[in-house]
């Protein structure tokens, strides 16, 4: 119920999570951050009105394995019990720096074989948890939400696939295409934004930008990103713009229609200061060719905010792209692996959102509302407003 708080609201199950190929990163921090919140609740003496086995643990993390065989095939071994818990498996699917041995060989884990494992881990629980959430921050396959003539929708099939298996609800961040959620009708399915976080970030850093329409402005790279650009821009108040590229649709090169001309629709941005909001940026260079426009028409500070910045091209086009002065910062969360060459740039900045992860797993297993923390309009008003002295 709206505006219950976690002393009031018996969880639904013991809490446990499983932190499929992002233990370190994300997992972990997680996992410390529920531990501290419950314990600081009992030494304050606000103790829940209710009495459950395993909710003050030192740890909720659940220990398991994903062995393979030398063919390349694999297993999960989960190593303690999970009968009864209510469990959530939270799983980076884009984190490229593991590995694993086939043929004597080493592969980097795909998305594919961490989707693999979520079902594996699922089938190991043997139907023994009293409810599953998959936890995936970047939805796998997500960039593929919609079917073209004879292609395959893989999106909407790996979610109906997590719905048969048990799972009750899907949580994301900043998916491509919400509207995916269409293919699983009967199951939950939240996508949480990270607007909040973000702006908190890049107006905390840069003291001198003024959020308001005459220096500020948000960008969208393409047509695809206007709806997120539009909410930024509602948010702060301020104007936001859009590129749009003209194709040659008469052609096709390697799958693809050529790009003829690159259109900016939007107000004059000379002299301002913009943010460039996406998704994802796999190499960057759509971010990187829409900041090189924006310098053409003499705006003031390039930032870059991207949810999930996979830079799996490594830090040199992004090196070179600093030097040529194409942008100033970029920003991206921790909520999958970034190589460490680029965290320690100085034009970087990671956004940790494993505080905001933790609020929402402890919220939902006490059975509680996430709409209050999903709206995140309010908050940043306020800190508009402490930005402005009110």
């Amino acid at each position: 119920m709206p505006g219950t708080k976690f002393d009031e609201a018996m969880p639904f199950a013991p809490l446990k999570i499983i932190s499929i190929g992002n233990r370190n990163e994300l997992g972990m921090k997680i996992d410390k951050l529920i531990t501290a919140r419950r314990k600081k609740a009992l030494l304050d003496n606000c103790k829940p009105a209710f009495k459950m086995p395993g909710y003050n643990e030192n740890s909720y993390l659940v220990p398991f394995e994903c062995p393979r065989f030398g063919t390349g095939e694999g297993k999960a071994v989960i190593n303690k019990s999970i009968r009864g818990t209510d469990l959530y498996i939270i799983a980076d699917t884009v984190n490229y720096s593991n590995t694993y041995t086939m043929r004597g060989c080493e592969s980097h884990m795909s998305p594919d074989d961490y989707f693999m494992d979520i079902k594996r881990v699922i089938m190991a629980c043997g139907g023994h948890p009293r409810r599953i959430t998959v936890i995936m921050p970047y939805l796998y396959e997500g960039r593929q939400h919609l079917r073209v003539n004879n292609e395959s929708l893989d999106c909407a099939q790996a979610l109906q696939e997590l719905a048969e298996m048990g799972v009750k609800t899907i949580i994301t961040f900043d998916a491509h295409d919400s509207r995916v959620q269409n293919a699983i009708p009967t199951i939950g399915f939240e996508n949480f934004f990270t607007s909040y976080q973000f702006i908190s970030a890049f107006l905390n850093n840069n003291p001198e930008i003024k959020p308001d329409k005459d220096h500020l402005m948000i960008i969208s790279p393409d047509e695809g990103g206007m709806r997120r650009a539009v909410y930024y821009a509602s948010l702060l108040g301020v104007d936001m713009g859009m590129f749009y590229k003209k194709r040659d649709y008469s052609k096709n090169i390697d799958g693809m229609h050529p790009v003829v001309s690159i259109e900016f629709l939007g107000n004059d941005v000379s002299g301002k200061d913009v943010v460039i909001v996406d998704d994802m940026a796999a190499s960057g260079h759509t971010a990187f060719e829409t900041a090189k426009e924006l310098r053409k028409r003499n705006v003031g500070k390039i930032i870059i905010c991207v949810t999930f910045g996979l830079f799996s091209n490594g830090a040199g086009e992004i090196d070179e792209a600093y030097k040529q002065n194409i942008f100033d910062e970029i920003y991206t969360t921790n909520l999958c692996y970034c190589p460490e060459e680029i965290k320690n740039k100085s034009y970087y900045h990671n956004v940790d959102l494993s505080s905001y992860t933790a609020l929402i797993i402890d919220t939902l297993n006490h059975d509680i509302s996430v709409n209050e923390i999903m709206d995140a309009s309010q908050k940043i008003q306020e800190l508009l407003a402490d930005r402005q002295g009110v």
